[in-house]
């Protein structure tokens, strides 16, 4: 049976992820893998996991078991409440950040709306957009009519890594910092409106840099000239190894950010497990919404998180996975620094999981991933995280999921493939 003609209008606008693609098409144990953005197993907290089932049961009984509040049970609500110093009516508990995501989009787009984010962004993120059939565009394509939105910026290479670009700095926005450049100005006036700015200023996912203040700043200021909200998705925001915390867009702009936050990267992934925190009249449209996708989010999983964040057993694991990420990310770093021809350049990220490489111009990561999983390395091209598909040169490595026996021959790998390359 043909099936085509049963399909919705949205269903061509579905994004493939090359990342879930390489997944179905090789065993990742049995290669030297940095596409994925998993964390490292060794960071669960086994043991508090083996007691949580047990002391959930006995202090929440069958309620645990029961269909919960759509907005999320709330015993987590206070908690995630009291953490960041909001109410408790601003917090919305997900069904993943990346359902955080989707439900954002849901509630605020129709198709052909506007989207605005920085590039290279977050391929999930882009997936959930196409599927509503936004009009995603990169900030830098603005050309606003007063002056003073868009500052023109320069950033230099830091000069103590020669072989390192900056993890935070205008680079996150537009390349090199904010150029005007000729096109579409989107406006309230425009036909299509601009709905929402979509950022990930902490560790961003895939370049692993981070927006500074002024950034986060500039931001703010254009999502007031444009009257429109901000999804500030923070997944990666409690995994700093390094530098000063930098004060997150919704302190600087509660009225218009939704934060999107996650237990998958300090708990378990396995949980399944969010929040946003943001505007009351947004979450009720988002409350509305969740009602008919899940009810409510999972309640068991919802009470081990409340215990095991009210505990303090939240804080102890992320002291020992922060610094196993750190050693993860040094090392990578110093593997780098052997193994890569010259002319290889990568970000060097203060927290989260990800390192991102440019390599020379005309230098195609695409052209070289058939050579490269064929020998036993995979990465994912950097050109899936720029909205035209451009900067074919750049690479994603996830550096807290390969086995640590595996991060250097993986590396000294990929860097013969890459001077093979070169040298052609």
């Amino acid at each position: 049976m043909d099936y085509r003609h049963l399909f919705s209008s949205d269903v061509p606008s579905f994004m493939r992820s090359p990342v879930r693609e390489i997944f179905r098409k090789v065993d990742l144990s049995a290669i030297c893998s940095f596409a994925g953005g998993y964390p490292a197993a060794v960071t669960f907290p086994v043991e508090d996991l083996r007691r949580l089932p047990g002391l959930v049961l006995d202090k929440y009984g069958t309620k645990a078991l029961q269909y919960g509040a759509t907005q999320g049970v709330p015993e987590l609500r206070e908690a995630i409440a009291a953490r960041y110093g909001v109410p408790v009516s601003r917090v919305q508990i997900t069904t993943s950040s990346q359902q955080g995501i989707d439900v954002c989009t849901r509630i605020l787009c129709d198709p052909g709306d506007i989207i605005l984010t920085t590039e290279p962004t977050y391929l999930g993120a882009l997936q959930s957009f196409k599927a509503y059939r936004a009009d995603v565009r990169p900030i830098k394509s603005i050309v606003m009519d007063r002056e003073g939105i868009v500052p023109e910026t320069v950033v230099s290479d830091d000069p103590s890594q020669s072989r390192l670009t900056p993890s935070s700095g205008p680079s996150l926005l537009c390349g090199r910092g904010w150029p005007q450049v000729s096109g579409t100005t989107p406006s309230r006036s425009d036909s299509k409106p601009v709905k929402f700015i979509y950022v990930i200023p902490d560790f961003n996912n895939p370049s692993g840099e981070t927006m500074t203040l002024e950034e986060r700043m500039e931001i703010v200021k254009l999502a007031r000239e444009l009257d429109v909200v901000i999804v500030e998705d923070s997944p990666y925001r409690e995994l700093r190894y390094s530098g000063e915390e930098v004060p997150t867009i919704y302190s600087l702009a509660p009225e218009r950010t939704l934060h999107l936050g996650s237990f998958s990267k300090i708990f378990a992934p396995g949980f399944r497990l969010g929040w946003i925190i943001g505007p009351e009249e947004l979450l009720e449209q988002i409350y509305i919404c969740k009602q008919a996708l899940d009810l409510c989010p999972p309640v068991f999983d919802q009470y081990m998180a409340t215990e095991f964040l009210t505990s303090g057993a939240l804080d102890a694991n992320l002291v020992k996975t922060k610094a196993e990420y750190r050693r993860r990310r040094d090392l990578m770093v110093s593997l780098l620094e052997k193994y890569m021809p010259a002319g290889v350049k990568w970000t060097y990220p203060e927290g989260g999981l990800f390192l991102f490489l440019t390599l020379p111009e005309g230098i195609d990561t695409i052209e070289m991933y058939d050579e490269a999983l064929s020998r036993g390395v995979a990465y994912v091209a950097g050109s899936f995280f720029f909205l035209d598909g451009s900067h074919r040169n750049t690479m994603r490595l996830n550096f807290s999921f390969i086995a640590e026996e595996k991060m250097e021959p993986g590396l000294k790998l990929l860097g013969e493939i890459v001077r093979g390359v070169i040298c052609k």
